[in-house]
């Protein structure tokens, strides 16, 4: 809506000031209508690896995994997990909430993907307990930010 700074820009921002490496940013898991129709063209355009919830469904995401870590190389790797990429089912604690995301199992093989990779740091954002009363989402996201953890380079990997 013409503002600079929203929740659903950072990355976007981040490219306008040169700080990524296009050629190694994945976005697994988007979704939703959007503002307007260039909003999902815009990474792409920018060479973005772009994976829709849609290619997701109904399968495994570890050859997807395979994939991306083949393509990060041993370059330094930032994982930022946005809790609304998962489907409102198993994490409905997000202010944005948009149907058809992806099953918690995928989250984890997200997350688990990541093994080997040289990751420098991460985050999970998005999660809003008001907005869960179960508390699943925000289980949801301790849970993922506690494989993060697993994942890290010098982790003794958990079988």
């Amino acid at each position: 809506f013409g503002e600079e700074v929203a929740h659903g820009c950072p990355f976007r921002r981040a490219q306008e000031e040169g700080l990524l490496d296009a050629n190694r940013v994945v976005q697994i898991g988007l979704r939703g209508t959007g503002y307007a129709a260039e909003d999902f063209d815009w990474c792409r355009q920018q060479g973005f690896r772009v994976v829709q919830a849609e290619q997701c469904w109904h399968k495994s995401l570890e050859p997807l995994m395979a994939e991306v870590r083949e393509q990060m190389g041993d370059g330094p790797v930032y994982i930022s997990f946005d809790i609304d990429g998962l489907d409102p089912s198993v994490a409905p604690g997000t202010g944005t909430v948009e149907m058809g995301g992806l099953t918690s199992a995928q989250g984890l093989e997200i997350v688990r993907g990541a093994q080997g990779l040289n990751i420098v740091g991460g985050d999970l954002v998005e999660v809003s307990p008001p907005y869960d009363p179960s508390g699943n989402t925000a289980l949801m996201g301790a849970t993922l930010l506690y494989e993060m953890l697993c994942v890290l380079p010098g982790v003794a990997r958990r079988d």
